[in-house]
């Protein structure tokens, strides 16, 4: 018999049996848990048997629990330190769109955003230009901006897609502030942290000293930040009480010891690892017990800083100039801004003119004494690892007290077994998968850092805190109901609301329309509640629409319907209306 022909025959008898087989499995467990059905019925009134029955279940509980599925989830970090410039048009390659299997949540963390007074300003009243390039690029995709915090010019960004938004709550973030002792918001660290499917997780975005003297100086900066931020939730008061903490940004730190011949000779010849062992992030982690918390992929990409932009080339400047013309620029930032009026007064004039050389003088008397701290060598920089990505997977229980250490041991001495070694119920995994650098972007003089992380997690929970549907078909030609079911009590507010999304939005407070809930009383778990939006709410044109609740206590949408479609106007259809003329009637 041809064997070719003959093998599909064979492994389908092969899985016939392996499924066979699992049935019958199945089955003598049933059979079994029958017979102890019955068996506790007949030892009813034995107490030392029936606990001896409790505990034997509780180990067949735990083993039942190695084997509960988990999900996979994709993670994309993105650190830059943009050096101030404006966003290149494409940043596809950045985000790595195209990779397989799909992001589900994109991270990123720039650092010296321009900050300066007036576009400062703008960017607090509208979004700046780096978070609309991003929006633009990611809402498309599904992609929804979830949150966001900005300190100067440190912005940390956080977009999820569309079908986890139910499932992230619990979102805050904060700031602190490490320049000038600190009271200057130039250097420090801004984190976002939220529960992603009941696990609790953070982001923390930083930028520390700079300059090859101060590592130091940078891992104080680091501790300090870790401990100073705090959270409201009781749970998790401080950064590293969440169950993962990504620590990432320009943390400054340089390749002590080696000469710039040696440094751009190991790198040109591709010999990296000789570098390794004088990274100083890595010789300050065998010191600091907080730092080896952290882990972080190897080092397998070129040193990110420092660049002439627009190039692949390592720094060909001389610090002293460039230093000279920052000064300069600093003192002439207020005759930049001063425009005299034709008609006003010389007093006035003289006295800016006044301020303007005090604030001069200032500047250089500051020059002075950074270059006594400092001072410039007159030689390129030296190229450096200054931008990382580092993770920590919180302990399962913090390291003892020296004076409770004795009493421990006598404990685990006597206990069967160890808290630290029973499975977690909900256990949550990291696995780094990409780890680089784009050469490709040079717009600054650091180049971005990446990683994509694999996130496995048993979901805590899978079911949205809220349902939310539209009722019948939907028109502007009349007023509209919805319906929304709280299936879990939390903390609801008459000023929760529910927003009209149309496909595609960027974020929450993205929406065409929307309607408080109900403000009389709070509602109960499980009841249907009704509520209406006036024709004259609906957009004339139509679409494809989402509804979102938004809960104000979480700050985050708790709840999206499925997609359903708005028909266009008839009246809109009539009179020949379309989104250029429509003008106030509505979108």
């Amino acid at each position: 018999m041809d064997p070719v022909t003959h093998s599909p025959r064979l492994r389908s008898d092969s899985s016939s049996s392996s499924a066979s087989q699992g049935s019958k499995s199945k089955m003598f467990l049933r059979q079994r848990l029958n017979q102890l059905l019955t068996c506790i019925e007949d030892m009813s009134s034995d107490e030392e048997a029936s606990e001896e029955v409790s505990r034997t279940l509780d180990e067949a509980f735990q083993l039942c629990g190695r084997f509960v599925p988990t999900d996979s989830f994709r993670l994309h970090v993105v650190t830059w330190n943009v050096a101030t410039a404006e966003p290149p048009e494409d940043v596809t390659a950045l985000l790595q769109l195209d990779v397989q299997p799909p992001t589900d949540l994109y991270v990123i963390g720039l650092q010296e955003v321009n900050a300066a007074p007036v576009r400062f300003l703008s960017d607090m009243l509208v979004e700046d230009s780096w978070s609309h390039v991003f929006m633009d690029t990611l809402a498309p995709r599904g992609f929804v901006k979830v949150t966001s915090i900005r300190m100067q010019g440190l912005l940390l960004l956080l977009f999820a897609k569309q079908i986890h938004l139910p499932y992230i709550q619990k979102i805050q973030a904060t700031y602190t502030r490490t320049g000038i002792f600190g009271y200057w918001g130039n250097k420090g660290g801004v984190s976002v942290r939220f529960s992603f499917y009941g696990h609790m997780v953070c982001f923390l975005n930083c930028h520390l000293a700079a300059h090859m003297n101060y590592a130091l100086q940078r891992v104080d900066e680091l501790e300090y930040i870790l401990e100073a931020q705090d959270f409201d939730l009781t749970d998790t008061p401080h950064i590293r009480d969440h169950k993962v903490v990504f620590c990432f940004g320009d943390l400054n730190f340089r390749i002590s010891d080696h000469g710039l011949h040696f440094i751009r000779s190991s790198i040109n010849s591709g010999r990296l690892n000789l570098l390794w062992s004088k990274d100083q992030l890595t010789t300050m982690k065998a010191k600091e017990p907080f730092l080896q918390e952290f882990e972080e992929g190897q080092l397998n990409f070129k040193p990110t800083y420092k660049f002439d932009r627009n190039s692949e080339n390592y720094d060909t400047s001389s610090p002293s100039k460039s230093w000279f013309l920052f000064k300069m620029s600093t003192v002439a930032l207020p005759l930049t801004m001063y425009r005299p009026r034709p008609l006003q007064r010389c007093s006035t004039t003289l006295l800016f003119l006044l301020t303007s050389l005090t604030w001069g003088l200032l500047c250089v008397w500051l020059g002075a004494w950074h270059r006594e701290l400092d001072p410039p060598s007159g030689k390129k920089r030296k190229p450096a690892w200054t931008d990382r990505i580092l993770w920590r997977i919180k302990p399962k229980s913090p390291p003892p007290e020296e004076e409770e250490q004795e009493e421990q041991e006598e404990q685990e001495e006597t206990a069967s077994t160890s808290a630290d070694q029973e499975p977690d119920e909900y256990p949550l995994l990291v696995t780094q998968d990409k780890y680089t650098s784009l050469m490709s972007y040079g717009v600054s003089d650091h180049k971005p850092v990446v990683a994509s992380f694999s996130l496995e997690l048993r979901k805590c929970f899978d079911t949205p805190l809220v349902y939310i549907s539209p009722v019948g078909v939907w028109s502007a030609d009349e007023g509209a109901c919805l319906t929304y079911t709280v299936q879990e009590d939390f903390m609801s507010s008459t000023w929760d609301w529910i927003g009209l999304y149309k496909v595609g939005f960027k974020s929450s407070s993205d929406y065409d329309t929307f309607v408080w809930v109900r403000e009389d009383e709070l509602p109960e778990i499980s009841e249907v509640i009704q509520l209406y939006l006036d024709r004259d709410e609906i957009p004339l044109l139509g679409g494809d629409y989402v509804l979102g609740y938004y809960s104000t206590n979480l700050q985050s949408i708790i709840g999206l319907s499925a997609t359903f479609q708005i028909l266009e106007s008839k009246r809109a259809v009539m009179e020949g209306l379309v989104p250029e003329n429509i003008n106030g009637l509505n979108k």
